[in-house]
């Protein structure tokens, strides 16, 4: 922090600092919990030739409602409004950051408030309130803010509605969610690529394939929406969760051959089940490693290797998966102290003693 400082002060004498730079510093101040320094910053605004206005008072007010430090926050907007007028952004920023500490009662307040102040609530004002019941798994409370939203002229947008039923799918409320979608086509809301994402995804986990491909093979182009990596992945999951593999790979190549849409890591993930579970674990399982590696240069992750290493050890396949193990700690990504335990319990069974000995070593190190 005392470096951090001696470059901002080495910077006003160059005349150098913008409202960014004091941006970061107040971030980085908030976050290691100097919440009063990052205000100490902004109290020396003039000092760096920049102004105390609207604009600087909500960059401060984010990053302390970011770190949970909303009461300071709505302090500091109330000592500064005599000179410094709050937006409609101000008010939002206060929003949000009652509903990330779970004070929504707060957060409707402030929306009364916004109001008294001449400014209209916005969508975004209400969704965050609308996700904060999300996740509480309160839908009723949902309903009525979407009543309330209606009756203030700023009706939920699409974003609004998928966020809902991503939170429905969560709760395995897939009819309502389904109902909801309908509902949104009929307020007039047009779908974009993450409605239609969220859309394929809850047919999928309710088992209605036939209507998630007919989603995404005619009611998408039909409306002139692209999919994108997301799509491809949630339609290839599909597929392997439902033991249709080889139409899951087809998807794969149509993936490879668009022009906006390119596989990850996540493609693989479900393709690589479908390897342990079908018993594929040699040249379908190298075919497919050496695609993500060689082909899309993909990097594995510790998920990549986990799944891989577990695979592999139940496959009796503990050479192989202790040749993955060796290169993902040599790629300094640590492994779950449960893949080490398993490998080292695989490569005992197997009398690897130089491989035990080094997993040993290693889960020392842990």
């Amino acid at each position: 922090m005392d470096r951090m400082r001696e470059v901002l002060e080495e910077m006003n004498r160059s005349k150098l600092v913008r409202l960014g730079t004091v941006g970061k510093v107040m971030r980085r101040y908030a976050g290691a919990g100097l919440w009063e320094e990052a205000v100490e910053v902004f109290d020396e605004l003039g000092d760096f030739g920049l102004e105390r206005n609207t604009e600087s008072m909500n960059l401060l007010l984010d990053t302390l409602c970011k770190e949970r430090r909303v009461e300071q926050a709505r302090a500091i907007m109330l000592q500064l409004k005599p000179h410094v007028l709050p937006d409609a952004h101000t008010f939002n920023i206060l929003i949000f950051g009652w509903c990330k500490i779970n004070r929504v009662d707060e957060a409707q307040w402030t929306i009364q408030e916004m109001k008294g102040h001449g400014f209209r609530p916005c969508v975004i004002s209400y969704s965050t309130i609308v996700q904060f019941y999300c996740r509480q798994g309160n839908f009723n409370k949902v309903y009525q803010l979407f009543d309330e939203m209606r009756d203030g002229g700023c009706p939920p947008n699409v974003v609004t509605y998928t966020t809902v039923m991503h939170y429905l799918a969560k709760s395995e409320e897939f009819d309502e969610a389904l109902q909801l979608a309908e509902r949104m086509k009929l307020d007039g809301c047009e779908p974009d690529t993450p409605f239609y994402n969220c859309l394929i995804h809850v047919l999928a986990r309710a088992g209605r394939v036939h209507d998630a491909v007919d989603v995404f093979e005619v009611e998408m182009p039909a409306c002139g929406v692209r999919p994108n990596t997301p799509t491809y992945n949630t339609m290839i999951s599909m597929f392997c969760h439902h033991g249709q593999v080889q139409k899951a790979m087809d998807l794969l190549q149509e993936m490879e051959e668009s022009n906006f849409a390119k596989p990850d890591v996540q493609t693989y993930y479900p393709l690589l089940k479908s390897c342990f579970k079908a018993g594929k674990t040699d040249g379908f399982l190298s075919r497919l490693l050496d695609d993500m590696v060689n082909k899309h240069h993909l990097s594995l992750d510790v998920s990549a290797y986990t799944l891989l290493i577990h695979g592999l050890c139940r496959a009796d396949k503990a050479d192989w998966a202790y040749l993955l193990f060796d290169e993902m700690v040599g790629q300094e990504i640590t492994p779950r102290y449960q893949t080490c335990r398993l490998m080292l319990d695989e490569v005992r069974q197997k009398n690897m003693y130089d491989a035990a000995e080094r997993i040993e070593d290693f889960m020392k190190k842990l």
